[in-house]
């Protein structure tokens, strides 16, 4: 089973980007975060033509997560994350698909910090720590993928001591990571490729992509049950290279069937 998280930064606008990887790497299931589109614009028909069906939480230019499952319909399990009701963000979506529970979280970038942008980032990851710790009490197997806006290690970024003040990097929100992995997640691209420099996003400026300047922001987190199924873990980089491409490229895990 291939599960892949993707930052398409704008799905209306790349949309053909994103029909052609769905194309060439036919994922079983798709993580999409920062639609940047309210839920009645969301590509529905497009995406069901390409044989997915979806659930999708909107949000007019701002934000915006879906799940995306071929030849089947994701069964909505939660929309937005617990903890602050009046939290409006479109930040957060789960789903039920083959026994899993898989989370699609697009987290605050938080800068800039410090400043209330960045409390609220450090606010939203805190209620994620509460929220992933239920999940893991549930002791069912469960997926929390998507664009975290996190740089977990000094070798996720192509140049730590330029990021040291910079909210994805600063050490209150790798503290905050570090104790959610402590909860018993696995952080599936660092445990198959331990002391890789793996990047997700490249800037659009100073030919990042080019320069190889990178920083690894898209993560998945696996429970104990699934963990043990983990065979191969990899991210896309030739998709960043695509003419009118989203600043991520896809990751993706593979899953072995038990």
């Amino acid at each position: 089973m291939k599960i892949a998280t993707y930052n398409v930064n704008g799905v209306n606008g790349r949309l053909a980007v994103l029909l052609r990887w769905l194309e060439e790497a036919s994922p079983d299931v798709v993580c999409l975060q920062e639609l940047k589109a309210p839920d009645t614009r969301f590509p529905v028909r497009e995406l069901e033509a390409a044989g997915y069906g979806a659930i999708w939480h909107g949000q007019k230019s701002w934000n915006g997560v879906a799940i995306l499952s071929k030849d089947k319909e994701p069964i909505l399990t939660r929309r937005g994350l617990p903890g602050d009701p009046d939290d409006s963000h479109s930040r957060y979506i789960e789903a039920a698909i083959d026994g899993m529970v898989i989370g699609c979280l697009y987290l605050p970038n938080g800068n800039p910090a410090p400043g209330p942008k960045f409390e609220y980032k450090l606010r939203w990851l805190s209620r994620l720590n509460t929220y992933a710790a239920e999940l893991l009490d549930l002791n069912v197997p469960v997926i929390l993928a998507g664009d975290y806006n996190v740089i977990a290690t000094e070798r996720d970024v192509y140049k730590p001591e330029r990021w040291v003040d910079d909210a994805l990097f600063r050490i209150e929100v790798r503290d905050a990571y570090r104790q959610l992995v402590e909860q018993g997640w696995a952080d599936a691209l660092r445990d198959l490729h331990p002391q890789a420099r793996i990047y997700t996003f490249w800037d659009y400026f100073r030919n990042a992509y080019g320069r190889n300047a990178g920083l690894r922001l898209d993560h998945f987190l696996l429970s104990p049950a699934v963990a043990k199924r983990l065979r191969r873990a990899d991210v896309d980089k030739e998709v960043r290279g695509w003419e009118h491409t989203s600043d991520h490229a896809p990751v993706w895990i593979e899953l072995s069937d038990n």
